[in-house]
């Protein structure tokens, strides 16, 4: 419920009449009056009883001297209770004026009016944000003592003392995630290592794949060019063997004749005598 009640208590202090807002400073303790940014830490203010506290420096408004204001230690000796009124703010039992802006930043003045008028973003007076917070804390203060109530069954269930089993919900409730968002970190890491060396032997084996099926494809192919060549050879021999010897007696352009007698006589040679 603290983080629940702290991010709803938070407030922004606005000045009704310059209309800009109170920040502190995180070096010095100094308190400027900026822009309004409802993102800065430096501006989030809330009461925590009787004083103001800023979020981004964890301090508090607090009266320095005569009429001097800044921020110091909550708790210390110079912690400043405050009263609020009419959205004035004055310190509690103290006559010293109001809190009010000025060029320089803010100080302590009798002086009233809009200048010692302080509002939320929402133009709502700073002590309405008090009178929700009481709220808020009348509300956390039930509901913590139902929680105490049947924190005690739940100890005698678990075997657990009051102060262990504090412990373990201040350690679930605290909401920081810091140690989870550095195990994904660190898981994604590893998945895409992981991934990395997958790719790499995938491209390795399919490199050596496409080199044995280039080699299997280049044997095969002088294999068969190999078989190619021992069936042409036989084939040529045997047309070389069938091929019958020319004749001795027979001249190139010589024209035979087988006679129905069975004599053979060369056209040519006939012709020639014929012509002589």
């Amino acid at each position: 419920y603290a983080g629940f009640f702290a991010d709803n208590e938070a407030f922004l202090m606005k000045n009704a009449k310059l209309k800009l807002c109170l920040q502190a400073s995180p070096m010095n303790g100094n308190l400027l009056l900026e822009d309004c940014n409802p993102e800065s830490d430096f501006q989030d203010w809330s009461w925590q009883g009787d004083s103001l506290m800023n979020h981004g420096t964890q301090s508090c408004l607090s009266v320095v001297g005569a009429n001097r204001v800044r921020t110091s230690l909550c708790g210390s000796a110079g912690d400043t209770t405050w009263d609020c009124s009419n959205s004035l703010l004055s310190p509690l039992g103290s006559s010293q004026g109001f809190l009010v802006a000025n060029r320089k930043g803010v100080a302590l003045n009798n002086v009233g009016g809009l200048k010692a008028q302080w509002q939320d973003v929402a133009d709502r007076s700073v002590c309405e944000e008090r009178s929700e917070q009481d709220r808020y804390f009348a509300a956390a203060l039930a509901s913590t003592r139902v929680y105490d109530h049947t924190a005690g069954n739940v100890t005698l269930v678990l075997g657990m003392d009051q102060e262990e089993l504090e412990e373990l919900l201040w350690f679930f409730r605290r909401e920081d995630p810091s140690a989870w968002n550095y195990s994904i970190l660190a898981l994604s890491f590893v998945t895409m290592i992981l991934g990395l060396l997958l790719l790499a032997i995938n491209v390795v084996r399919n490199r050596k794949r496409k080199i044995h099926m280039y080699k299997e494809a280049l044997q095969a192919a002088q294999e068969a060019e190999l078989e190619t060549k021992q069936a042409l050879m036989p084939v040529q021999e045997y047309s070389l063997a069938e091929q019958e010897p020319v004749p001795q007696d027979q001249r190139s352009g010589e024209v035979m004749v087988q006679w129905k007698d069975g004599t053979v006589t060369s056209l040519y040679t006939e012709r020639s005598e014929d012509a002589i």
